[in-house]
């Protein structure tokens, strides 16, 4: 099966799961730069230090802006959650643990069909309830760690604007983004 068949599948079973939008788009269109990994030192979604897949614990910026470019295509996908209010802090929780669900069924997807692929996700790792960092340990499964796109230094606004999906999807709502390469 080609590459674009299987993002194809993918993108099928994104929606089939619960993706709001799904879109293929090439890779080298995405928009990196260092400013957007400067924001995951402000500790604005609190994994800062605290995962193993974040700064200061994540491989330097240069080289995974180069790993990115590597790759030929990738699929673009999203969550939209409502909120109570724009205060709404364990709903936006929630919905994180909602798309996290959906990147990792993604994730067992593209592997049950061969794949080997760059999976990059919303707010940092979160395969485990805590991660093992906070008590010491070793990634328990570095295999299957995923970092965020902002990690990666991904202008996730511009990846949405290239993939024909908005940012932000209205009052009192909550939008994660994920991403596979190939």
């Amino acid at each position: 099966m080609s590459n674009a068949e299987l993002l194809r599948i993918l993108k099928e079973k994104a929606l089939t799961y619960g993706a709001y939008k799904a879109e293929i788009i090439p890779a080298m269109v995405i928009r990196t730069d260092n400013y957007f990994r400067k924001l995951c030192e402000t500790h604005s979604c609190g994994n800062y230090g605290n995962n193993y897949m974040c700064p200061p614990n994540a491989e330097p910026i240069d080289v995974l802006i180069q790993r990115i470019k590597r790759y030929e295509w990738v699929l673009v996908y999203q969550t939209v959650s409502a909120l109570e209010d724009s205060y709404d802090f364990s709903g936006m929780m929630e919905a994180g643990k909602r798309h996290n669900i959906l990147a990792q069924r993604l994730w067992d997807k593209a592997e049950s069909l061969g794949m080997k692929a760059l999976h990059l996700g919303a707010g940092g790792c979160r395969l485990c309830e805590i991660c093992a960092i906070k008590i010491g340990g070793p990634c328990r499964h570095p295999e299957r760690a995923m970092s965020s796109l902002e990690v990666y230094g991904v202008d996730v606004a511009a990846l949405a604007a290239d993939a024909g999906m908005q940012y932000i999807n209205g009052v009192d709502t909550v939008t994660y983004f994920g991403a596979i390469l190939i």
